[in-house]
């Protein structure tokens, strides 16, 4: 059953459009974000799909095709924060909207996702990008894409609760087919960096773990603190304005724990640099020793990696990737692994094998092709 159809079984009339945002993963550039560094996601095929039409009377109902349980009917001017729950996000952009000063109504919303969660792959910020984008085009905001993408995080940080960065939501709402999105964070500036993977004979596979380890329950949180801390302690506005040259002088300032962090976004902002001008220079095979490196600073550094990532990552290069390295917020999730496209089905066998070899459960091993942002469908 399509999304337009469902919406139509569900509330009894066509919807007024339908929407689709991305998924996304992340080359390189993992906590920086943030700390107004640098990254470099591109959007994944799989994407939540939004059917939605406009209300005269300040109602939001919402249903998901993937959540068991039925329509969540919310009053737009009662809303407040809401604990957990899949209806906090689209509920908590259309709190963003009314709080930027946005005049939106009411709607009616069904929603249906190809995007894996808890894989680390911003299922939820293809929930909250097109909500926005629908509410956008629906009430006739005239808001750009980056200024959707700030109401996205706006709903995650302050109505979810949840301290992220922007490159969730800019990768869902800016991404452009065939290409990789460079990203400054500090001023969301962006750039769409050629990334033909297939034309070079290459592949970038995602592997997910499938599994989430408790101990990332407000690890997030926790280093995002760290890093705040560091930037205060070293006088600067934000670690983006560390230079890696800089590095060991700032570092000899601060404490163990805060010395790694910065230590891992200072160099891993450095790694998007030097990943982008092999991009732009054509070498794209040479970018997997910078994965690979990336992948050790995550885990020694920040130590957000577990066992199950740590054992894609080493297997992977050892049958042959050009590199590889977790992805997303980490303690389970997802990695990536560049491998010519020839060695591809092999390195994934591998991994399968060697989690079956650890007593883990099979992972989910698909080819991340740059796909485009969100769009009216």
């Amino acid at each position: 059953m399509s999304v337009a159809t469902g919406f139509e079984a569900l509330y009894g009339a066509a919807p007024d459009g339908v929407w689709a945002a991305p998924g996304r993963v992340n080359l390189i550039g993992e906590y920086t974000d943030f700390n107004d560094g640098f990254v470099l996601p591109l959007a994944l095929p799989h994407t939540t799909v939004a059917a939605v039409s406009r209300r005269a009377d300040g109602v939001l109902r919402l249903h998901s095709a993937d959540a068991d349980g039925g329509v969540v009917q919310l009053a737009l001017d009662a809303l407040e924060p809401l604990s957990g729950g899949w209806a906090a996000y689209p509920a908590g952009v259309a709190w963003a909207l009314r709080e930027a000063g946005h005049a939106i109504g009411g709607a009616d919303v069904h929603l249906a996702s190809t995007v894996p969660t808890g894989a680390g792959l911003s299922s939820s910020a293809a929930l909250e990008v097109v909500t926005a984008l629908a509410l956008n085009d629906l009430f006739g905001l005239g808001l750009t894409r980056p200024e959707l993408a700030r109401i996205a995080q706006r709903a995650e940080n302050a109505f979810v609760g949840v301290p992220c960065g922007i490159m969730d939501q800019m990768a869902s709402a800016c991404a452009q087919e065939g290409h990789a999105l460079h990203l400054d964070t500090r001023d969301l500036s962006h750039r769409q960096v050629p990334f033909q993977l297939a034309a070079e004979g290459l592949e970038l596979l995602v592997v997910d773990t499938r599994v989430k380890h408790a101990l990332g329950d407000g690890a997030y949180a926790e280093r995002r603190a760290g890093c705040e801390a560091g930037a205060r302690a070293l006088g600067v506005r934000a670690l983006r304005d560390v230079d890696l040259a800089h590095l060991p002088a700032a570092l000899g300032r601060l404490d163990g724990t805060t010395l790694r962090y910065v230590r891992h976004v200072v160099s891993d902002n450095d790694r998007v640099v030097r990943t982008i001008a092999l991009l732009d220079a054509g070498a794209t095979r040479e970018i997997g020793p910078l994965l690979t490196e990336g992948h050790a600073s995550l885990r020694d550094d920040l130590r957000v990696s577990c066992p199950e990532l740590d054992l894609v990552v080493e297997t992977a290069n050892a049958a042959g990737a050009l590199g590889a390295r977790m992805t997303g917020g980490g303690f389970g999730g997802s990695a990536v692994v560049l491998v010519d496209a020839d060695r591809a089905a092999g390195v994934a066998a591998a991994v399968r094998s060697a989690f079956a070899d650890a007593g883990y459960a099979e992972p989910g091993v698909f080819p991340a092709v740059p796909s485009a942002g969100a769009r009216r469908l």
